[in-house]
């Protein structure tokens, strides 16, 4: 349950209420930033430098902000960090620590410092976040010799083993391929139907099909708050399409932030999102956009020119 949709216990919530952060030498990450988060998977969708990270660093208690107040659970990030830590498991952007132990090996030492001592309890938990995820295959292979894709895993699993209600995750497909991108993808739905998980990212497919509410970021604000297909509501009219001789390409690239190109029989294809006040006579509106093309009308209305990413 997300915001507007009733009451709901704050142990079930992470709420962000005027949150600025301003970096040594004036730097302006975050400018009164207001979120109120509930259980399922809600993306954080941005371009790079949004103040996405900050604002993860943030929930996570490693960093303090400089105005405002955050919770998770009811708990507040700067005064009750250890209630905030107990209730949380993080994925960085980077996750390559434990490169010489193997996948086990990292689950069992984690869930020990996390205060399992029982080794029969310890071993039956190690073995059913493995599960989770789908590292048992792979459970006595040395971390050094996992895939990208198995190493992201990895790192959801060592968020995951003290089984934590709140999991976030910052960034979590830079680097993999398109293959590994859909298993990390249907881990994040499947984990999110009891808990809640805050996905950072600015590659729009991270969000996939599980994701049904999400706040855009820009410039330290946050300009969006709605569902995927409010989003994509948004968006209808925008994005078009249209061919053109190669004479006429011109006109069209100055008109429209072009999402795919293609090029037969002398003439070029164009997808793409319209300018703020262009216009095309010989275009036609795309009835069913993608979420990613949704996201690009969207900043595009705004006046920032953007790149689509999503399947290679």
């Amino acid at each position: 349950m997300t915001e507007g949709s009733g009451t709901i216990a704050a142990e079930s919530l992470c709420v962000i209420e005027g949150v600025r952060h301003v970096y040594k030498g004036g730097t302006v990450a975050l400018d009164g930033v207001d979120l109120r988060i509930g259980t399922g998977l809600f993306g954080l969708l941005g371009p790079n430098g949004a103040g996405k990270s900050t604002l993860m660093r943030i929930l996570c208690t490693l960093l303090v902000p400089s105005e405002g107040r955050a919770s998770v659970g009811g708990y507040d990030v700067v005064t009750q960090r250890d209630s905030v830590r107990s209730l949380i498991g993080y994925l960085p952007q980077e996750f390559g620590a434990w490169r010489l132990h193997r996948v086990a090996e990292v689950l069992d030492t984690l869930a020990s410092l996390s205060g399992m001592k029982d080794k029969v309890n310890r071993r039956r938990r190690v073995g059913q976040v493995l599960e989770q995820v789908g590292l048992r295959e792979v459970s006595d292979r040395k971390v050094k010799k996992l895939s990208g894709g198995m190493l992201r895993r990895l790192g959801v699993a060592q968020a995951l083993i003290h089984q934590p209600h709140f999991l976030i995750v910052d960034e979590p497909t830079v680097g993999l391929d398109p293959e590994e991108r859909l298993k990390f993808r249907a881990v994040m739905a499947e984990l999110a139907r009891d808990r809640t998980i805050i996905l950072s990212t600015h590659i729009v497919a991270d969000l996939g099909s599980g994701c049904e509410d999400l706040a855009l970021i820009d410039r330290g604000t946050v300009v969006f708050r709605g569902s995927p297909a409010e989003l994509l509501r948004q968006s209808r009219g925008q994005v078009v399409e249209v061919e053109v001789d190669q004479a006429g390409e011109r006109n069209v690239l100055e008109n429209i932030e072009v999402v795919a190109r293609s090029a037969h029989g002398g003439r070029v294809h164009f997808r793409g999102v319209l300018q703020p006040g262009a216009s095309l006579a010989s275009s036609t509106p795309v009835d069913d956009p993608t979420l990613e093309e949704a996201y690009l009308a969207f900043m595009v209305g705004r006046g920032r020119a953007m790149t689509v990413e999503g399947e290679e």
